[in-house]
Formats: C-alpha cells, structure tokens, sequence
C-alpha cells in the first residue's frame, strides 16, 4: 500500500483520452442525453486538480469519440504510444480515459500488447460531467493514484472504476446505468483505493504486457473476426454470409458453448478458426464442451474477448491456437 500524496518525489503520469462519457456534455443535472467526446483532455483535467498532486501529467487527445467508435487501428496507436514512452524514466504509469461500452475490450487488448511493467490504467465514467454527482472526476484521481503506485508494477493492464481496482482479463461492463457498472463478476476486485491509498489483495495469474507473443510495432490493422450470436431459430445464412467476409469467427452460444444441429454442419464445413464462447456470463468452455472437432475452446474469455485475442493470434501467424486461450 502507498499513499501517492505522501511520496517524496512526484513523477510523470502520461493521461490518454480518448472521449466517452467522462467527456461527455449534456443538460444540467442529467444522466441521459449527453454528448460523448465534447470535453478535451485539459478540460477534464481541470476539473480535478487534485490529480496535480499526485503526479505530473502529460496530457495526449487520442482521439475524442463515443467508445461504440473506438476501432483496431486506434488499439494499435495507443498500444504503439504507451510502448514508445515507457522506455523514459520519468514516467511512473500511464492512465487511459475511455467510454465504458467498450473499456473491456480496449482493457483486454492493450493487456495483451503493451511491452511494460509500468502500470497502465484505463477509466471512464458513468455520468456525463454535467450530470449531478459525476463520477468521472473521482475516478480519473484513482486511476492516477494507481499509476505512481509501485504495487501496480507488474499487473498487467488495470481498469481503475468506483474505488475498485480490476484486471484487464475480467473486467467487464454489469449494468448500462449504475454507477458502479464496471466490475468482474466472480473473479472480482484484486484492489482498492481509498483516498489515495493503493491497497492490492491479489494479482493476474494468466500472461499479460511482456509476457505475451504479440508485437504491436509493425501493425496497421487486424484481421476481421466476426462474433455471431446463437438463440433459438438462429439464421445460418448469417453465420454463412459472416464466414465468407472473416478471417476468423467466434460463437457466442448458448450454455457451455452450444448450438443447433443447422449451426453445426455450417461450422463443420469451415476451414477458417472458429473460436466458442457463450452468451452466458458465467461461463467456461473447455475442450469437452466443444460441438465440432475444428474448433477452439474460449476458456473463460467473453465473446468479445475471445475475438481480441483470435484477431491478434491470427496477425501474428499464431498456429497453436487452443494452447493460447489457456495462457492469455
């Protein structure tokens, strides 16, 4: 545990914004409505001057933008910036704000491509700053806590919400309104923050940051993995019409991964890697699970999550791809 407003020498946290709702604008008083992406990175900032203490902040506009707009090519520049300024000594962490439709995608790739053991911490907000009570402010000044803390060394990529602290693995979006909307289900919290203070109880147990395979630096663009949904009646013309325009796919089914009899001579049929999640929250997949021999078993990953890690595999001519869904 450390206390960043107590520490001896005050270093460099680099702010990545990159819009959504901590930057959003609307009506007065209100929680709906508002405009995502209006304030800059320096108008958040001032905002929350507390967050000066804590460290100095070099502040970078990524981009300004809803997070349902967030694309693979802005992944790749923020992860090509974070490993391009971790080398300097004088910064201590990094800190992204972002939308939280999409935090726990952006989270999970970056945890997968950053090469340091700097803290890298992602946060959001689920009120606009105009509404009453805006969280934003109180989570950007943990996020920066947590990015001088020398307990986040180390971690993987972090996701700093509501006094709580997750890896970038679970994190997940629970609720399209709670305050407290960012969590990680059963795995939960592995820390804490009360102001100030930087408590962790556990650490990530699967490879992250430095520990992976991928390598962002020579990256424009991923391949296009399609996720499908399975329910009841589900067309097979979809899932068709998605395996002819994909490099990859991934089947959020039902339960532990299933699907009907139509879906499964489509899938049978494919030569492009079929990756299955489920719907579910709570789910693991495993080997036995699977329908079909020519697929790959998402583990725990969400189906989203599933495609991050299928898209980076198959960019870096990955083979083994069961084996990689039980390491990341």
């Amino acid at each position: 545990m450390n206390n960043p407003l107590t520490a001896p020498a005050r270093r460099r946290v680099v702010l990545l914004a990159t819009g959504g709702t901590i930057a959003g604008v609307g009506q007065a008083g209100k929680t709906i409505g508002y405009r995502p992406g209006s304030l800059t990175v320096e108008q958040i900032l001032s905002a929350v001057p507390e967050v000066r203490s804590v460290a100095e902040i070099e502040a970078i506009q990524i981009c300004n933008v809803n997070s349902d707009d967030i694309t693979a090519e802005l992944w790749i520049e923020l992860a090509k910036t974070i490993n391009r300024m971790a080398g300097d000594p004088d910064v201590a962490g990094f800190v992204i704000t972002h939308g939280t439709d999409t935090l726990e995608e952006t989270a999970y790739f970056l945890n997968l491509t950053v090469k340091t053991d700097k803290p890298v911490v992602i946060t959001g907000s689920m009120r606009p700053s105009t509404s009453i009570s805006a969280d934003g402010p109180m989570n950007l000044y943990q996020a920066v806590c947590v990015a001088v803390s020398e307990e986040a060394m180390g971690k993987g990529v972090l996701a700093v919400f509501s006094d709580r602290i997750y890896a970038a693995r679970s994190v997940t979006k629970t609720s399209n309104y709670h305050v407290a909307a960012i969590s990680a289900g059963e795995t939960g919290a592995i820390g804490v923050v009360r102001d100030g203070d930087v408590f962790f109880y556990e650490s990530p147990g699967r490879k992250h940051t430095t520990q992976t395979v991928f390598d962002v630096s020579g990256m424009t663009g991923l391949p296009r993995v399609s996720i499908l949904y399975f329910a009841v009646d589900a067309d097979v013309d979809l899932l068709r019409f998605a395996a002819e325009r994909s490099d990859g796919l991934v089947i959020a089914g039902a339960g532990a991964g299933e699907f009907s009899k139509r879906f499964r001579d489509v899938i049978r049929g494919l030569t492009i890697p079929v990756v299955i999640s489920s719907r579910i929250d709570s789910s693991v997949i495993t080997g036995d699970n699977l329908l079909c021999p020519n697929t790959i078993a998402a583990n725990s990953l969400s189906p989203q999550k599933a495609a991050i890690l299928l898209r980076l595999a198959l960019a870096s001519g990955c083979r083994d791809l069961a084996s990689l869904y039980m390491e990341y």
